[in-house]
């Protein structure tokens, strides 16, 4: 992979489009401004309004996250008998590569045609404490009613890399219907438990038909409004959940579709899991509000660099390693 040098952090905007979809990107963070269906004449993404905000993007609108998506307990690993500790950002963890990680800086945009946009972040030895020189490509592409969001890295050094985009889908006309007229379903039967801290356990579980279970498309408003044992209310309780997604020959990984406005969103991708959150804690000046969108993040397991049992997301120096995730609009 070839570097190319960041000239300045301004915050800029590019845009990429065909017969069925506007994408508008920003560099700060290489995040999805807007996903924007023509048909429909709807933004399917949340986003931060004026694109200056993204310098302070604390809830990862539309960002790429890395160097490593989701948490890292105690902010530490070992690579071989070595120690690595990491940037502190959620309590005593490292969330989301650390606070400066990926989401928060800008990219450098290396490639833009009619149909593609490429950006690129170089990550010197130790940035928020990963070891190796690495280097990360990123490209958004569109092919018809797709949109293809493809990663492809490269570091000296052994090191832990695990990558995703962090949009907040909301197919509704008016944003502040929030997630509850959504259906969901799942290619997957088993989610990763977690203690309080959201960092996994090592124990796998079954969805069992229970709040997990999204294995035909089901009610995020029924699935998040739980009933209160020997009470007549319900409970508001939001998903922030590791899902193992089952290998097909297609790369299935689930739907999105919401019935009043008729849109259906599909995810594919080669990575082994999906982190589903339903945004409960999102809360940004007067514009966005918790349950408003719902993130699907496909990516490795959390806390992998210390669990030995899940897929592991060590890369070897000098190889190129590639992911993808590919969306089809309905």
């Amino acid at each position: 992979m070839k570097a190319y040098n960041l000239k300045n952090n301004k915050v800029l905007t590019s845009e990429i489009q065909n017969k069925y979809l506007r994408i508008k990107t920003v560099n700060y963070g290489s995040s999805l401004y807007e996903v924007y269906h023509k048909l429909k004449k709807i933004n399917l993404i949340l986003n931060l309004g004026s694109k200056s905000n993204y310098k302070f993007n604390k809830f990862y609108l539309g960002a790429t996250c890395g160097r490593y998506a989701g948490r890292i307990e105690n902010s530490k690993f070992y690579i071989g008998k070595k120690k690595f500790v990491l940037n502190k950002n959620n309590g005593t963890n490292t969330l989301h590569g650390g606070s400066k990680g990926f989401a928060t800086v800008p990219w450098k945009k290396i490639k833009k045609t009619k149909d593609k946009i490429v950006y690129q972040i170089k990550s010197e030895d130790l940035d928020q404490g990963f070891p190796g020189n690495l280097l990360v490509n990123c490209t958004y592409q569109l092919n018809k009613k797709y949109l293809l969001i493809k990663y492809e890295y490269q570091s000296d050094r052994y090191t832990h890399v695990n990558l995703t985009n962090h949009s907040y889908w909301n197919l509704s006309k008016n944003k502040k219907d929030k997630i509850f007229g959504h259906h969901l379903v799942l290619n997957s039967k088993k989610y990763l438990e977690t203690n309080k801290y959201l960092i996994p356990t090592g124990r796998i579980k079954n969805v069992d038909k229970k709040k997990y279970d999204f294995l035909i498309f089901q009610s995020l408003k029924k699935k998040l409004f739980r009933p209160v044992k020997n009470k007549k209310k319900e409970k508001l309780s939001g998903l922030d959940t590791t899902y193992i997604i089952k290998k097909s020959f297609n790369n299935y990984v689930g739907s999105l579709k919401n019935n009043n406005t008729n849109i259906q969103i599909d995810f594919f991708s080669n990575l082994p899991a999906l982190q589903v959150y339903t945004a409960q804690h999102l809360k940004y000046k007067k514009k966005l509000n918790p349950y408003q969108g719902i993130c699907l993040e496909n990516q490795y397991y959390p806390d992998t660099p210390n669990k030995k049992k899940f897929p592991s997301t060590l890369i070897k120096p000098n190889k190129l390693y590639k992911c993808f995730i590919k969306i089809k609009f309905n």
